[in-house]
This record gives structure tokens, C-alpha cells and sequence, in this order.
């Protein structure tokens, strides 16, 4: 079947608007709540406060929590995009928190086995001059 110039012309401008229509459709669309990312963040918090990153770290699991409430307050206001950006940002700060604390307490350890070295071997140095 052959189509006249104008008649072919017609269809893809038909074929365009459909189209065109199609993808303002997807874009208008609102994102999905991003519930895994809260989740996430959640389980990071409540992690890191196991890891009594409140004692060791109390700035950044308290940056946690405030990312993570207004990760809560996007969502409730449909700017799902803002939301789990700030959900992600509030997790990676959960987890910096646990790092830190369990950093902290690392050092502590070492601190103190160094501690318990050094008064090993001041009890080694004086018992073997009392042997002399």
C-alpha cells in the first residue's frame, strides 16, 4: 500500500505524540518508597548502637539519626529521590559510627596490653637484678 508524502507524514507525527506522551507519563510518575534503604539505615543505627557507638562516636550516630528522620520526613512528603538519598547518607554514617567505636576500643586494648608489657618487663628487669 503505498502512502502519500503527507499521509507518511501524519503517521509519525502521530507516532510521536504517542510516544511523546508515553515518556512524560514515566517521567511524572513518583519513584517507589525506598523502603530497602530505610531498612538499611534503621539496621545500621541499631547496630551501631549495639557497638555503643553513643559512648564512642556520639556525633555521628546522632548525624544518623537526624539523616534518617528527615529521610522519614521526605518520604512522608512524597520526594522519594531526597528521601533515599538521605536514608543512604544516614546509613553510611550509622556505619562510619560503629567503625569509629570499634576503632576506639581497639586502641583502647592495645593501650593497655602495652601498659601490662611494660610492667612485665619492669618485673622481669627487677627480678633478675635481685638474682645478681
Amino acid at each position: 500500500m503505498y502512502m502519500t508524502p503527507q499521509a507518511h507524514h501524519g503517521s509519525r507525527l502521530r507516532i510521536g505524540g504517542v510516544t511523546s506522551v508515553l515518556l512524560l507519563a514515566a517521567c511524572a510518575s513518583t519513584p517507589p518508597v525506598p523502603t530497602a534503604s530505610l531498612q538499611a539505615a534503621r539496621q545500621a543505627i541499631s547496630v551501631a548502637e549495639l557497638a555503643e557507638a553513643g559512648r564512642y562516636s556520639p556525633a555521628e550516630l546522632g548525624e544518623a539519626r537526624i539523616k534518617l528522620a528527615s529521610a522519614d520526613t521526605a518520604v512522608s512528603e512524597q520526594k522519594m529521590t531526597m528521601g533515599e538519598r538521605l536514608a543512604e547518607e544516614s546509613r553510611a554514617e550509622a556505619e562510619f559510627a560503629s567503625a569509629k567505636a570499634a576503632d576506639v576500643k581497639a586502641k583502647a586494648v592495645n593501650d593497655e596490653m602495652r601498659r601490662s608489657n611494660d610492667t612485665l618487663i619492669e618485673e622481669m628487669q627487677r627480678s633478675s637484678g635481685a638474682k645478681q
